[in-house]
């Protein structure tokens, strides 16, 4: 397996634009750009986010006891594009305030999942954060997604009739 042809596979699965943010005992922020975010389980609620284990913030977010990811809706490519970046103070713009359990978050973000952290996993060249779900907050925005190496929204999908949900003996969609 190429590693090339693996990154252009997955470059064509979407995904959400999180920023996953967490505060230490010092009061120290850190945060990060994540599209690798998804739920786990309902009971107990889970979610996982992965972090590259070089990137200049896992040790931050491996000592963590907390966390906050934030669910970028449309419009909020440049806060995702900042959170990427290396070598710059990744909060100097001041758009995140204290939200949920006192981490930095975006009041305007489609969702804000605050978790405490359950697990962490070694996964490869990443680490996977497992986090216990304790507040939840959404907002009636658009989510950004990332595809393609390219930012868009979803595009709504009309409801299957009622004849095909039928047949597919769905009851419910």
């Amino acid at each position: 397996m190429e590693a090339a042809d693996f990154t252009r596979a997955m470059a064509r699965v979407p995904g959400p634009v999180t920023v996953v943010t967490t505060v230490d005992a010092a009061g120290t922020r850190s945060g990060f750009t994540a599209s690798s975010f998804s739920s786990v389980s309902l009971d107990p609620p889970l979610v996982l986010v992965c972090l590259d284990r070089a990137a200049s913030t896992h040790p931050a977010f491996a000592a963590a006891d907390r966390f906050l990811v934030n669910v970028l809706a449309e419009g909020q490519e440049a806060i995702a594009l900042r959170f990427a970046a290396s070598g710059i103070d990744r909060f100097a713009a001041g758009d995140l305030k204290p939200c949920e359990a006192g981490m930095p978050g975006l009041p305007d973000a489609c969702a804000r999942v605050a978790c405490t952290l359950h697990a962490l996993v070694e996964a490869g060249d990443h680490s996977i954060l497992v986090g216990r779900v304790e507040q939840a907050h959404t907002m009636d925005r658009p989510p950004l997604v990332h595809c393609n190496r390219a930012f868009s929204r979803p595009v709504p999908v009309a409801r299957p009739d009622e004849e095909l949900l039928s047949a597919l003996h769905l009851t419910e969609w």
